[in-house]
């Protein structure tokens, strides 16, 4: 049998990869202390995600297309067995309750979002503005669950930062001047090379969803 091969065409980071791909990365991404699920379609992934997330848990989410396109940010709010802190941080004023937004945002005890780049050999690219999610990616949050569409894996870091200057930013820069009359930046850029078991969870959604 042939090796599967994992290059994909740099000129179409909106396509999804292979279910060869998917498995593939998957198997990589368990080496490196990732717990990862696969989702046939978003509604799967949505329920993952939720079913992720521990009763009672104080959650916080990402700015994260995927993770809007799949309702996650709505059913937080809705569900009594969450504490969502996105409401709660957005009625604080931060100019005399800045350090306690920070603190709100950067350690719930799980945090949901999206990232920019899988590569084949597991490790995980988020690109930022503000760096609001990066503490929270890195190590502030107990947990973090991870939704990903298929789309954004990719051969290795050459391609990932690729995919965030060529295609990503593009989409995000034109996003943020609509919604805040502002340009975006690429200021930070997070490379997870790996995790302790248990911390981190991958939800690989088959398909495109988010950019």
């Amino acid at each position: 049998m042939s090796a599967i091969t994992l290059e994909r065409e740099t000129s179409s980071f909106a396509t999804p990869a292979t279910d060869e791909v998917v498995e593939t990365t998957a198997t990589a991404l368990r080496a490196r202390g990732f717990e990862v699920r696969i989702a046939e379609d978003h509604a799967q992934a949505r329920d993952l995600v939720l079913g992720l997330i521990p009763n009672g848990s104080e959650v916080n989410q990402a700015s994260s297309r995927t993770v809007d396109e799949l309702g996650i940010g709505e059913a937080i709010i809705e569900r009594d067995e969450y504490v969502a802190l996105k409401p709660r941080i957005w009625s604080m004023d931060r100019a005399t309750q800045g350090k306690q937004m920070r603190q709100l945002g950067t350690t719930p005890d799980v945090m949901v979002g999206s990232v920019h780049a899988i590569t084949a050999d597991g490790q995980i690219v988020t690109a930022s503005a503000s760096g609001s999610q990066v503490a929270a990616y890195s190590g502030g949050a107990t947990t973090v669950i991870y939704v990903v569409g298929s789309q954004k894996l990719v051969p290795d870091l050459d391609s990932a930062f690729q995919r965030i200057e060529e295609y990503v930013f593009p989409l995000e820069d034109a996003r943020a001047q609509a919604a805040y009359g502002m340009h975006s930046v690429i200021n930070q850029l997070l490379i997870v090379r790996g995790d302790r078991p248990g911390r981190t969870s991958v939800v690989l959604v088959k398909g495109s969803i988010g950019f």
